[in-house]
């Protein structure tokens, strides 16, 4: 059964956001690594990863229903 997901992806990465970004479609079990692949995003370019405002990481399954923020490293000074 499908289900839905809410993408947010910032900065450098904000030109992979899918048109469905407020309602992604997932089925349950789908792993933030293989939702990276579907966007097209090259995994170097990754670096936190936020699940409903919790820290995750690539592995981290989604089931439906979460928000997920994506951010690229970020330089400063």
């Amino acid at each position: 059964m499908q289900k839905y997901i809410s993408i947010r992806l910032f900065a450098t990465l904000n030109r992979y956001t899918p048109d469905t970004a407020d309602s992604y479609p997932v089925r349950p079990g789908t792993t933030v690594r293989d939702l990276i692949d579907q966007l097209g995003v090259p995994l170097t370019e990754v670096k936190l990863i936020f699940i409903d405002g919790v820290k995750g990481d690539i592995a981290s399954a989604l089931n439906g229903g979460e928000r997920v923020g994506i951010f690229p490293p970020v330089g400063g000074g």
